[in-house]
């Protein structure tokens, strides 16, 4: 395995652009701990669907991909966990 593979395959290979990200558009505190299990969407009240479309927008242009309307979904959002997944799976062209 190569380092790109074993890198693509690193569960938190984006997980301080995903943060920082989110910490940025939110402008949440640094102290405000954000980890993998952290609720997003219904739990965080700055993160409305504008925050949405800003969040999205900044890894379209960071990391270089598209996100189509039909893959956003509460889902997405629900975590940080499941954002950086997102994430991960868009960089990795899925």
């Amino acid at each position: 395995m190569n380092n790109d593979t074993a890198a693509a395959d690193d569960p938190l290979r984006f997980f301080e652009d995903v943060t920082g990200v989110i910490r940025q558009t939110l402008q949440l505190p640094d102290d405000r701990p954000l980890e993998l299990d952290t609720r997003l969407l219904g739990d965080i009240p700055e993160f409305d669907s504008m925050s949405v479309l800003n969040v999205l927008t900044e890894f379209e242009e960071r990391f270089d991909f598209f996100v189509e309307d039909d893959e956003v979904s509460g889902e997405v959002f629900e975590t940080v966990g499941s954002l950086l997944a997102f994430v991960q799976a868009k960089v990795a062209g899925g």
